[in-house]
């Protein structure tokens, strides 16, 4: 099996060679989202840019909106923001839930004709990793979102980085990856105190690895993509 890295927010030109594409975002869009499935959604739309949001909400009216913006504030008027920590206390079985995020959801947009495309998160990286070998793949090439000009977006790469061991078959203790979540540019905002919309709480789940057991495969159904 080869693997390969893209880095979403680089200005450069890169490569995303691979048979199977697996979409990163640990803080917080794919924890969030795997929160969402766990507390029985149906199904998770992720839908790039507020107002695309809002129009597919028109199409679902029972659906529940879910969306932040660049830096994690909440969309004003959407019933939840990015937060995993807040969407554990939720009932949402049965529910169809659309979600718009400024990292994860547009790094799935851009990889949506991929054979085999995954969102992922440290949450559910072992059961990502066992899916991908399931799958057959030759390639994987694993898409870093959350590196931007002021974030080393190690809390991704620790997650690609430990899928990938996994899928070496490399003996590997996922506390170590856990804590560079904890100690990355993105993660230390979550205990600075001064951002109001990044909890503690969000951080502690967004570290804990392999808290589910399932993976989140892309699918595309006509326009839209949907996680089940």
């Amino acid at each position: 099996m080869r693997f390969s890295r893209f880095f979403l927010n680089r200005l450069q030109d890169q490569a995303c060679s691979g048979d199977t594409v697996v979409v990163i975002d640990v803080l917080r869009s794919f924890t969030t989202a795997a929160v969402v499935l766990a507390n029985g959604a149906r199904a998770v739309y992720p839908v790039e840019g507020v107002a695309t949001t809002v129009a597919r909400l028109a199409q679902m009216p029972d659906a529940v909106s879910v969306g932040a913006v660049g830096g994690g504030d909440p969309v004003p008027g959407f019933d939840f923001g990015n937060s995993p920590w807040q969407l554990m206390q939720a009932d949402l079985t049965g529910k169809n839930v659309v979600m718009t995020t400024a990292a994860g959801v547009r790094g799935l947009q851009r990889f949506r004709q991929a054979r085999r495309l995954y969102a992922a998160s440290l949450v559910c990286a072992r059961a990502t990793a066992k899916a991908i070998r399931a799958s057959g793949a030759a390639e994987v090439c694993f898409v870093i979102t959350g590196e931007w000009v002021d974030r080393d977006g190690d809390e991704d790469i620790a997650c690609a980085d430990y899928i990938e061991a996994l899928l070496r078959g490399e003996a590997v203790n996922p506390d170590s990856f856990a804590q560079r979540v904890r100690d990355s540019d993105f993660g230390r905002r979550f205990t600075a105190g001064t951002w109001p919309h990044l909890r503690r709480g969000d951080l502690e789940l967004a570290a804990h690895a392999d808290l589910f057991n399932f993976a989140m495969p892309v699918w595309r159904e006509g326009e839209w993509l949907v996680m089940r």
